[in-house]
């Protein structure tokens, strides 16, 4: 996707170097930095400078070919998952990336796993670009049905929860890829961006995708959205999902439970766009069985902005002594999830909804 007149994918290579964008520094500063070794990897996944469960797994799968490059030993290529997979608790493509550079070199002569790991890496980000297009391409058909029922020029309403866009996968985005798709083919349609604190990914970064591609966009505070919703300013919500359980639970960004059932109450469709990559076929019941990473109370209590003379800052804004809990996600059940947008098509949030579409996974499971 564009940033200005350049076109970027949110991680790339040049030469032997791997580099990303520094989301942290969004929307204020474009800050590219270079992934030198696992380390810088790790830390790039923990401290968010990449975000998003697509993004996650490509940095990671990276993160481990930039070790073997250092040292390929068993005992290296052991140490590398631990420490990548340690980073974030709840995105399952972390582990699921992990797992598929572990299983194709682990058995490959030491010499031979630098290469082929960083071949594989390279490999998952181009997968994740067409998969998250083909995500565009079956979520564009639910826009396109609204669009028929309104009045000409009227625009297709759209509320967003976090940053699913190309920030949060290696390009396209998952809940932002039909958004781009529609506004591309000449369809009218309008995106409520929620601010999603404490980090305002969409405040920060979906606001910046969507402001870059020149999609029509509204910052909205996050417990704006039943309000909208109340007043038939919604017509569809779609959101992305960090895990998604066997049975169709839906595990995303702090706040989406609540949007879920703000649109459960109105009749506003609830849709969340995944690969299935994102899909934990070990897990049934989301509430009960996903992590739920906590991270630090300072994402709360401060925010990071642009004050009126253009400098950059971080503030307080609780009393000091106050403590802080911050939740990062939350499960939706699949109840009040609509469907399901993946690569393969769109089904229903349920058990036999993913194993129409993914049979072969499904068999895995059972």
């Amino acid at each position: 996707m564009k940033i200005g007149e350049r076109d970027f994918r949110s991680i790339w290579t040049e030469g032997d170097d791997v580099r990303v964008i520094d989301q942290t520094k969004l929307p204020h500063a474009l800050e590219i930095v270079s992934l030198p070794g696992l380390d810088e990897a790790a830390r790039a996944i923990a401290d968010m400078w990449v975000r998003g469960a697509p993004l996650i797994g490509a940095t990671a799968a990276y993160g481990m070919a930039l070790a073997l490059r250092r040292d390929a030993s068993d005992a290296s290529l052991a140490n590398a998952y631990e420490t990548l997979h340690a980073t974030r608790p709840t995105a399952i493509n972390l582990r699921w990336a992990l797992d598929r550079v572990r299983h194709a070199v682990g058995k490959l002569p030491r010499q031979a796993r630098a290469e082929a790991a960083w071949r594989l890496a390279a490999e998952i980000c181009d997968e994740d670009v067409a998969t998250n297009r083909q995500i565009g391409e079956n979520g564009l058909a639910l826009i396109e049905t609204i669009a028929r029922a309104k009045k000409p020029g009227e625009p297709v309403n759209v509320l967003t929860h976090c940053n699913a866009g190309w920030l949060a996968t290696v390009d396209w985005g998952t809940a932002t890829a039909p958004i781009y798709l529609a506004h591309d083919r000449g369809i009218a349609v309008h995106v409520y961006v929620d601010e999603t604190r404490p980090r305002n990914q969409g405040a920060g970064l979906t606001a910046f995708e969507l402001g870059n591609h020149g999609v029509p966009h509204t910052l909205v505070v996050d417990n704006a959205g039943g309000h909208l919703m109340q007043h038939g300013l919604v017509d569809l919500c779609i959101v992305g999902t960090d895990r998604t359980t066997a049975e169709g639970d839906v595990c995303n960004k702090i706040g989406t439970y609540l949007k879920a059932l703000a649109a459960a109450d109105n009749g506003v469709p609830f849709y969340a766009a995944l690969p299935a990559s994102t899909v934990d076929w070990t897990v049934r019941d989301g509430v009960a069985e996903i992590p739920i990473e906590q991270r630090g109370g300072e994402e709360v209590s401060h925010v990071l902005g642009m004050n009126d003379h253009g400098v950059v800052e971080r503030v307080r804004i609780s009393p000091e002594t106050t403590p802080v809990a911050n939740y990062a996600f939350d499960v939706t059940p699949a109840r009040l999830v609509t469907g399901l947008i993946t690569e393969r098509g769109v089904c229903d949030a349920s058990a036999i909804g993913l194993a129409g579409l993914f049979p072969e996974l499904a068999r895995r499971r059972a």
